[in-house]
């Protein structure tokens, strides 16, 4: 070969590796993704966890009393269309409620065990579990353990139940610490795959720590995966795998009730996404349990607490977090329906007015869909109208179905402030 076809082959190959160097590479782009949080960042492509938030305080939707038998209820779980609670002294039941009236609609006991503190209830599709893992009383436990209950027994009328033990494995004083003054105490938990996380009610530094533990019966080491400054005492939790949601509840040191939200997150790297603390306003209300089947609407209960002229018996609670977690929930994607004709567009989203509406066929006509399936507020927005109000909705996320003369239909997940 001659040099000039040497030189040639040489430029041809350098321009063909510098061309594949000039491709646009579409990085993901780090930021908060959440339309509702005070640094949200429209261009932010993936979550990094830096979400921040205003001060907010929940009121319960309702609220009821419960029996004498349930004084001390401390866990909750939704299972068979009942919300199930136990004690947390030395009762040895379970309790079917009604999700209504908390009216107590069955109760199995788990003969064969001991209550030394119940303190939480989590399930997954084949078992329910519950930990007698209290530890307030001078933090040097050595019989922590997890109950765990097969659920066609508990149907059956036949529990079948077998014993999870474990310890901290950060914990090796084990001498007293007096009443209240531990961090080594423990509250709630959730059930994940293979594996249970621990989420410790921490006396001393108003923190929780996360373990994890096999599901399975054994006697282990629970390892610990993290730490979050939750600014009180986690007594509770409930968890949605699908929807990578986990919601605590707790209470501060002068029986402050409060939700500490954990979504958007990284496998079981809970601490990696949105983290969003809330006030409920139920003051001195020990706050103990929390269940949930679709991240919206919540079951409370808190125990009874009497001091002094104080007295606040116990109850079961329900809260909506529609406004709140139903922009993450219902979808992240603005358009989630297009059937046939040109698009509509839309504009801002989330609003805190009107909602402009951008569209080559008008008449359109409108409905506002809430978090829960039923239809709030309808409407046809005529030729010479370019918006629809949103002084009827309550602050939440909606679905906005809008169809054109043409009948295409196209719905968005609006967010109302």
């Amino acid at each position: 070969m001659n040099t000039i076809l040497q030189h040639r082959f040489i430029w041809i190959g350098f321009s063909i590796l510098i061309g594949g160097f000039n491709q646009p590479i579409r990085a993901q782009i780090l930021g908060c993704t959440d339309p509702l949080a005070n640094n949200y960042s429209a261009s932010a492509t993936q979550n990094d966890g830096s979400c921040t938030y205003s001060n907010a305080t929940i009121a319960p939707v309702t609220s009821v009393q419960l029996g004498s038998a349930l004084a001390e209820t401390s866990g909750l779980i939704c299972w068979n269309n009942c919300v199930w609670t136990h004690n947390d002294n030395t009762d040895l039941n379970l309790y079917a409620l009604d999700t209504v009236s908390g009216a107590i609609l069955q109760t199995i006991p788990l003969t064969g065990t001991s209550n030394y503190d119940w303190e939480e209830v989590s399930q997954d599709n084949n078992y329910v579990y519950i930990g007698d893992f209290g530890n307030n009383g001078n933090g040097n436990r050595t019989d922590l353990h997890i109950l765990r209950v097969s659920k066609t027994s508990l149907t059956a009328g036949n529990p079948m139940i077998d014993t999870i033990h474990f310890s901290y494995s950060n914990q090796t004083d084990f001498s007293g610490t007096g009443a209240n003054s531990t961090d080594f105490d423990c509250e709630a938990f959730i059930v994940s795959q293979d594996s249970i996380f621990l989420f410790t009610k921490q006396w001393v530094s108003n923190k929780t720590s996360i373990y994890s533990l096999p599901k399975i019966p054994g006697n282990y080491l629970a390892t610990l995966r993290g730490t979050l400054d939750v600014q009180g005492l986690i007594t509770g939790a409930t968890y949605l795998e699908d929807k990578q949601l986990i919601t605590l509840c707790g209470y501060t040191q002068v029986l402050q009730p409060f939700l500490f939200l954990l979504y958007d997150f990284t496998g079981t790297d809970f601490t990696t996404g949105n983290k969003r603390r809330m006030g409920v306003s139920l003051s001195f209300h020990q706050l103990e349990g929390i269940s949930t089947t679709n991240g919206l609407k919540y079951y409370l209960s808190n125990e009874h607490f009497t001091q002094s002229i104080l007295d606040f018996p116990q109850k079961l609670h329900t809260i909506d977090l529609s406004a709140q977690l139903g922009n993450y929930l219902l979808n992240p994607q603005n358009a989630i329906e297009v059937l046939g004709g040109e698009p509509f567009s839309i504009y801002p989203n989330p609003t805190q007015g009107d909602i402009h509406i951008i569209s080559t066929t008008p008449p359109i006509r409108f409905e506002w869909i809430n978090a829960h399936g039923k239809v709030v507020d309808k409407g046809i927005i005529m030729p010479q109208e370019t918006a629809i109000g949103t002084d009827k909705l309550q602050p939440g996320a909606y679905l906005l179905k809008l169809q054109g003369k043409n009948g295409q239909i196209q719905t968005f997940q609006v967010v109302v402030r």
